[in-house]
């Protein structure tokens, strides 16, 4: 026999799969010979994949066929016998062979030459709960989880409207791991949607270890010298649902609890749910100040240090910024550790088990606070500035925008003491073109609607409009 073919014999059959399988060495991999109307038949599933009772239920009904009700093809089978609505047909080996991984339960029967895939599978998943990076005062409370279905699932609760496209793919030699692909038909920009479509179809990769970022970085390899990000993720369906009624992509990828939007420019990144989950004047405060504080978190401590190396630069009305106490360190030592500890004390929190936590801030609020300005390694002053700076990383919700903020100001920094106002000068304009000079994926500018300049958008993007029906202002 064609080791590619499936054959009607099920003794052939059986043991080609049994060696594609390794049913010998992988315990979870189950098979199960019965007869099935007077002929041979073998059940393969992953164990811990399938639903025991429908699985059972199927079972029984199958071995109640009588062998003069046997149809002659596969195919006939399937719709005479089979009371599920997920039944497929495969012949392709290696087809099966990626299905039975995915946890569908193959049959094969003696006399066919074909394999009957019953979609009965279950996969391990926890509840559905509230991001914790993206919580908010009022809205709802549900969030996206690892498994891909319920993901869509939640997204479709709030689209009920046919043209609502999910398309599904695979990546991954190894992982053949599930892509979905959401988006409005009507809405969405089509050929940015066939761009898309065909990189993850030309993918080349032996898996998505890290899932979206994997993802990310293999259909649009960006330069990595410019760190401020080209995609939004949300854990949040109506952030998702929202963009899609904007006419964005939204790609989810299986095992990632988080969805991944496109195009995003900067103000879509900055936007979160709770700007529209109040009235218009409080999101638009609440948004206006998210924006404000990012750049004081950017643009503080810079100038801060510059003012320090000429304080004859220093208002009257403002002299009290100037340091009072002796400076053992170098201000911008001082700034560059305070910098890497407060990262320290971030990475800390997350490898603390949580009976922890409370202890840990106490301790750190102390040897970080008090102790550390009473020490000589800090001043005060550095202290307080330092601590604006760690509060404003959390007035949005994208890490990578934080990041992306925290290199600019890192560079600024280091200009500014090294140059002085000329250094500031250039971290500023450095800082501007990596923002302006910037695209999104789908080549648009990163800043729109500022540029290309548009009142109308520049309106509703930093304004909260009021949400009447049919409007589109949504996160």
């Amino acid at each position: 026999m064609d080791k590619t073919q499936i054959s009607t014999s099920l003794e052939e059959n059986i043991k080609q799969f049994h060696k594609r399988f390794r049913v010998d060495k992988n315990f979870d991999v189950v098979y199960r010979i019965m007869k099935i109307g007077g002929r041979q038949a073998c059940f393969y599933f992953v164990d811990g994949f399938a639903k025991d009772e429908v699985l059972q239920r199927i079972i029984q009904y199958m071995c109640a066929v009588g062998e003069e009700d046997f149809p002659k093809e596969a195919h006939e089978f399937s719709k005479k016998h089979l009371p599920y609505g997920e039944i497929g047909l495969l012949r392709d080996p290696e087809q099966i062979e990626v299905q039975l991984l995915m946890g569908i339960t193959i049959l094969f029967i003696d006399g066919y030459d074909a394999a009957l895939t019953i979609d009965c599978r279950t996969y391990p998943a926890r509840s559905v709960s509230e991001p914790g990076k993206e919580k908010v005062l009022r809205g709802s409370r549900d969030g996206f989880v690892e498994t891909l279905i319920f993901n869509t699932a939640m997204i479709r609760r709030r689209i009920r409207d046919p043209k609502l496209t999910v398309e599904i793919a695979q990546a991954g030699e190894s992982s053949h791991t599930d892509i979905a692909i959401c988006y409005m038909e009507g809405r969405v920009d089509t050929e940015l949607l066939d761009r898309i479509k065909k990189r993850i179809r030309e993918l080349k990769v032996d898996a998505l270890t890290m899932n979206q970022e994997s993802l990310a970085e293999c259909i649009y390899p960006y330069k990595w010298y410019n760190p401020f990000p080209k995609f939004k993720y949300s854990e949040r369906p109506d952030t998702a649902a929202a963009h899609l009624l904007e006419g964005n992509i939204v790609i989810l990828v299986d095992t990632s609890p988080a969805a991944m939007i496109l195009p995003s420019s900067v103000f879509d990144i900055i936007e979160e749910a709770d700007d529209f989950y109040f009235p218009p004047l409080t999101g638009t405060y609440l948004r206006l100040s998210r924006m404000a504080i990012s750049l004081l978190g950017v643009f503080l401590t810079p100038l801060w240090l510059l003012f320090m190396q000429n304080p004859e630069w220093i208002p009257a009305s403002f002299q009290f910024i100037e340091i009072k106490e002796a400076v053992n360190i170098p201000l911008i030592w001082q700034l560059l550790i305070l910098e890497f500890a407060i990262d320290g004390l971030r990475l800390a929190s997350l490898n603390t088990p949580s009976m922890l936590t409370t202890p840990l801030s106490v301790i750190a609020a102390l040897v970080v606070g008090e102790f550390a300005a009473n020490s000589g390694w800090f001043n005060s002053e550095t202290m307080l500035y330092m601590a604006f700076v760690a509060l404003s990383n959390y007035t949005q919700s994208s890490f990578e925008l934080g990041y992306a903020l925290k290199f600019m100001r890192l560079i600024l920094l280091i200009l500014t003491s090294i140059f002085n106002l000329w250094g500031f000068a250039a971290g500023t304009v450095l800082f501007v073109l990596a923002v302006v000079c910037n695209r999104t994926i789908a080549g648009k500018s990163y800043i729109y609607p500022l540029v290309p300049f548009s009142l109308k958008e520049v309106r509703r993007r930093f304004f909260r409009a009021r949400l009447v029906p049919g409007s589109r202002d949504q996160t």
